[in-house]
């Protein structure tokens, strides 16, 4: 039997005929068989018609709406820079009498680079040293002559005030020509002093003259000695023994240096922050620095910005600086630089592969839904970062959305579903 109506209504009839006008017990009992297997024989076709929908149906890798924390980060690649770097220059001319860096040579601040010769330059120290002797034996004579001079004065205002007394108390015993005599010897002996005091004071001026034009000759001749200005390592050597290098004071540009030297125990990374992510760029912050050429991550800290965005890139100024203790760094290497933006807790995610995105903030997804056919839901984006993005609105907890290329599905269409995750899938 093949479960139909017609076939059923037929068996009974017959039955019926056969046994006459009374039906018995055994005919009811079949007529019930009948329909029982006349259901089943009907619900099975129907599954089946269903399942072999579903099996000829498109495969279609879904992944599930999920909640959780969502952090963006901003990844910019730069190069590494010596935190300072400079051209050792010559203060004054000399030729160089000894030189004891090398390329490559490790220094401290304040050691000996090289020793230049400079003959004129002792022969003027010779002088000036010279010429503050003489001063100190002009000083020391006016000094004398002074006190001469005070004594002297001494004696002759005594002298005169002493006839002037007795003119006043016995007029007749002093004439008065020996009082102007006394008086002018007074007044002579008084601008002696004068004179000397003056002297001095000259004598004194002259010696310090003399002292810092020797101090200033010997602050030039302390210059022989070429320093490090900073701890660092000598990258390139321009100059060696017995060449004469010229005073770097001129602005002539091609005034020859010493050595090129880098501060390279503390690095710096020079970082053009795009215009929406200045806002989260903090002085002080920490980062990650990724050197994928050594294959090694290190700590870096955000060091100075220039707080200013430069109209023609939309960038600002930013600095990194990388401390570099063993020199496993070296300037000129690229690294990646990792700046934490914003950070969501408990966000509706989805991956970035399965939006289209319209716009900043707007995108379309397709779902499939509990009938697995497709369907297109326009959802409103959050905080996004390389891997996920969030959903404000259009998508609930668990949804099954279409991941990676959706241009092969149209809605309303019914495909056959299979859960992955974004690994997978790469």
């Amino acid at each position: 039997m093949t479960g139909r109506p017609s076939d059923l209504v037929f068996s009974v009839n017959l039955m019926r005929t056969r046994q006459g006008s009374r039906p018995n017990a055994c005919a009811g009992l079949l007529l019930t068989l009948l329909l029982v297997a006349g259901i089943l024989s009907g619900c099975g076709s129907a599954d089946k018609t269903a399942g072999d929908g579903l099996a000829n149906a498109p495969v279609a890798a879904v992944v599930k709406v999920q909640r959780r924390d969502l952090s963006s980060q901003l990844s910019i690649s730069s190069e590494f820079q010596p935190y300072q770097e400079v051209n050792v220059y010559a203060k004054v001319s000399g030729y160089i009498q000894k030189l004891e860096v090398n390329w490559g040579t490790h220094v401290k601040q304040g050691q000996q680079l090289a020793l230049l010769e400079i003959p004129e330059l002792q022969q003027q120290l010779q002088q000036d040293e010279a010429s503050v002797k003489k001063s100190e034996q002009d000083l020391a004579r006016a000094n004398e002559e002074l006190i001469r001079s005070e004594s002297a004065y001494t004696v002759t205002h005594v002298t005169y005030a002493r006839l002037a007394d007795v003119q006043k108390s016995r007029p007749e015993l002093v004439a008065q020509e020996e009082i102007d005599i006394a008086q002018g010897k007074d007044l002579e002996a008084n601008a002696g002093v004068s004179s000397a005091r003056d002297s001095v004071a000259g004598s004194g001026q002259e010696l310090v003259a003399t002292k810092a034009a020797l101090e200033k000759d010997r602050a030039m001749y302390a210059y022989s000695r070429i320093t490090a200005p900073f701890e660092g390592v000598v990258t390139e050597i321009d100059a060696y023994t017995g060449a004469l290098l010229p005073a770097g004071t001129s602005s002539n540009k091609g005034d020859q240096a010493l050595c090129h030297l880098s501060q390279n125990n503390l690095l710096r990374l020079v970082i053009p922050v795009p215009e929406r992510a200045v806002a989260d760029v903090h002085v002080g912050e920490d980062i990650t620095v990724r050197v994928s050429t050594i294959n090694k991550t290190f700590e870096g800290k955000i060091s100075l910005f220039s707080d200013q965005i430069d109209p023609g890139t939309r960038t600002m100024h930013t600095e990194v600086t990388v401390p570099n203790p063993t020199y496993q760094i070296v300037p000129g290497m690229y690294a990646t630089v990792q700046i934490p933006l914003h950070t969501v807790q408990n966000a509706l995610t989805v991956p970035v592969q399965a939006v289209q995105t319209s716009d900043e903030t707007h995108g379309s997804v397709l779902v499939v839904g509990g009938d697995n056919r497709i369907e297109k839901r326009d959802v409103t984006l959050g905080l996004e970062n390389a891997a996920d993005v969030e959903i404000l609105s259009g998508l609930n907890d668990n949804d099954r959305v279409v991941f990676g290329e959706q241009s092969q599905f149209k809605p309303g269409e019914i495909v056959n579903p299979k859960v992955v995750t974004p690994s997978e899938v790469e």
